[in-house]
């Protein structure tokens, strides 16, 4: 608790202090902020003791799963009246920036759930599919994972995706391989992508992660988020029944209307980071003696501060205005695109001025920094690189598709 120095009167503890300099929390309710508090404590008692060890192993902390998934984040029943309506999506943001601002991987694992999977059963399926898959989605008794990037398409999935899927009367026959699937090992089921041979439209299908034909090989050597379990899978004469079709995907367009909901929580992940990063760098210089003094009270350092403070403010006003538009039914590329590009840009150099402060130990797991200096790259790069974002905002604004064709 505080003291309002404007009204004289006692106000709650804010969640997020100096990295919310204009104080964005005040966007939401008593109610939402209690969730996340709960999600906070979590975070900072039995997470964070365990994410140095874990990062450097490249293993999950899977024993963090279920107690995560008991804090019934995704639609509180305190927040939606018994589930009768979604939380605010001011809600889900700020969800994903505490969880961000914790762990890059966290937050991956957590959003593969919650943000792509449940993404695409909420555009992708039909009413008689949503009603029956999605309470599953949202208590986890039913884990999926969104596959749609493959080994040799990525940026140009769009008409690159190779991925195929044969009727053969009342199923499907997939094959072909998809890669850098988060958290597919320890999924139920796999959202795959494949294009319909009979027509060459794009199609999407529920796969039973342990079905005959599937292969999942963890990906190993990675430099960035190493906790996130990524796999590359192979599809051989798979087959799925009609009815694990998601019956409103027919074509690219589609998958491109998931891609520009789920783009904004990977904004907000962007952000996130950059406020975990500024906090550590923060705590470090104001206990760091040097030259007899504290490291936060030489110029320099107070200026690169301001910087990182600029930039995660910039971001988070940034996705919170997305956020907003949202809430009100818009929903245009350029928009979750602009976020996506402009907050992984500011990331980048928030994540290198953070390693730059924090000086030698920067490099080690045990101020954090390290962490989220590696883990950023990773983001920068997923949901759309900086170019391919970049050229989405500028077909918006031409009104010309700089893309290859």
């Amino acid at each position: 608790m505080s003291l309002d120095t404007d009204t004289g009167t006692v106000a709650a503890a804010r969640l997020y202090g100096a990295c919310d300099y204009y104080d964005a929390e005040s966007l939401l309710t008593e109610d939402e902020r209690r969730v996340l508090g709960r999600l906070r404590n979590f975070l900072d008692r039995e997470a964070q003791p365990l994410l140095a060890d874990y990062w450097e192993r490249g293993e999950f902390p899977t024993q963090l799963a279920q107690p995560l998934i008991d804090l019934d984040l995704m639609e509180p029943a305190e927040l939606t009246g018994a589930k009768s309506s979604p939380a605010r999506g001011i809600y889900q943001g700020f969800r994903i920036f505490e969880l961000a601002r914790t762990d890059a991987s966290l937050a991956t694992w957590y959003t593969s759930q919650a943000g792509l999977f449940r993404t695409a059963i909420r555009v992708g399926a039909s009413p008689e599919q949503q009603a029956e898959w999605m309470p599953k989605v949202i208590d986890f008794s039913l884990k999926g994972v969104f596959s749609l990037t493959e080994p040799d398409s990525g940026s140009d999935i769009a008409g690159g995706l190779s991925t195929t899927a044969r009727r053969e009367r009342d199923s499907w026959v997939l094959d072909g391989a998809k890669r850098w699937i988060g958290g597919a090992v320890s999924a139920d089921v796999l959202a795959v992508f494949a294009r319909d041979q009979a027509d060459g439209q794009v199609k999407a299908f529920l796969v039973d992660r342990e079905a005959d034909g599937v292969t999942l090989e963890k990906i190993h050597g990675k430099t960035a988020l190493r906790m996130m379990q990524n796999a590359h899978i192979t599809l051989d004469g798979v087959r799925v029944p009609e009815s694990r079709r998601l019956h409103n995907v027919n074509s690219f367009k589609d998958v491109a209307a998931m891609l520009r909901a789920m783009r904004s929580d990977v904004a907000w992940i962007a952000t996130g980071i950059q406020a975990g990063a500024f906090e550590a760098a923060l705590r470090y210089v104001t206990e760091r003696t040097q030259f007899g003094r504290r490291l936060g009270s030489f110029q320099l350092v107070q200026e690169k501060l301001a910087r990182m403070l600029g930039n995660v403010t910039s971001s988070l006003s940034l996705v919170v205005r997305l956020t907003e538009q949202q809430a009100r039914g818009i929903y245009r590329d350029q928009d979750s695109a602009l976020a996506k590009m402009q907050t992984s840009l500011l990331m980048r150099e928030t994540v290198a001025l953070a390693r730059e402060v924090v000086g030698g130990n920067g490099i080690t797991l045990e101020t954090d920094v390290a962490r989220f200096h590696a883990d950023a790259e990773a983001v920068y790069s997923y949901e759309g690189t900086h170019d391919i974002n970049a050229l989405i905002i500028g077909r918006a604004l031409t009104g010309e598709s700089a893309f290859t064709r």
